[in-house]
């Protein structure tokens, strides 16, 4: 059976672990910087293939940029994304000080958020599909729409993985494996909000130029 880390009611900085706890988080920290550096590659080559197709050229006479992209819209995906992004902080903050609550009601303010960014985003696809914008119209729409959707699908597994360490900490509390886990979502989570900014910039405001 795991221990749990939670000593006076507090979690104690990682160097203040014992050796096997802090050899367990450690290795699991780094192995997910491991991934999450093959993540970004993914991303750069998403970026890199929206860029060479350019919106004009790879048009195939269908939307061009500025008819595709909706910056007014996805400035609000950029607040929910953000917004999602600090009230997990909020979370790792109570889980410092040892507050099972406050990580449980930060977690569900991220996931709710993050849901409400993913609403805006499938809003925006289906006007887009009704609009007769779709991946099979033209090069870019195919780039922008792998980008896109791959960001997306990043944002589910984060929820769901959210999901799953909300079922842990009511269950387990804050054992070793479970706090690891709470950390790297973090790591993940905070990525993924930092694409969006990248997709908001690359994407969304360079196409009203």
């Amino acid at each position: 059976m795991q221990m749990n880390i939670v000593k006076d009611g507090k979690i104690p900085p990682l160097w203040h672990y014992g050796h096997e706890e802090h050899d367990v988080i450690g290795a699991k920290t780094f192995g997910f910087w491991l991934y999450m550096l093959s993540d970004a590659l993914l991303f750069a080559g998403l970026f890199a293939a929206y860029g060479v197709l350019d919106h004009t050229m790879n048009a195939a006479g269908g939307p061009t940029e500025s008819q595709v992209v909706h910056p007014i819209a996805a400035t609000w995906q950029t607040f929910a994304v953000l917004s999602s992004v600090f009230a997990y902080s909020l979370a790792t903050v109570a889980l410092k000080r040892g507050n099972r609550a406050g990580v449980v009601l930060g977690m569900l303010a991220a996931i709710g958020l993050g849901v409400v960014f993913l609403g805006l985003e499938l809003a925006d696809f289906a006007s887009l599909f009704h609009a007769g914008a779709t991946p099979f119209t033209s090069g870019f729409l195919s780039a922008f729409f792998v980008l896109i959707a791959s960001h997306g699908l990043h944002m589910v597994f984060g929820l769901l993985w959210m999901l799953v360490m909300l079922v842990q900490v009511l269950r387990f509390g804050f054992s070793t494996a479970v706090v690891a886990q709470l950390l790297n979502l973090r790591l993940f989570w905070q990525f993924q909000a930092s694409v969006w900014v990248c997709v908001y910039v690359f994407v969304y405001l360079k196409g009203t130029i």
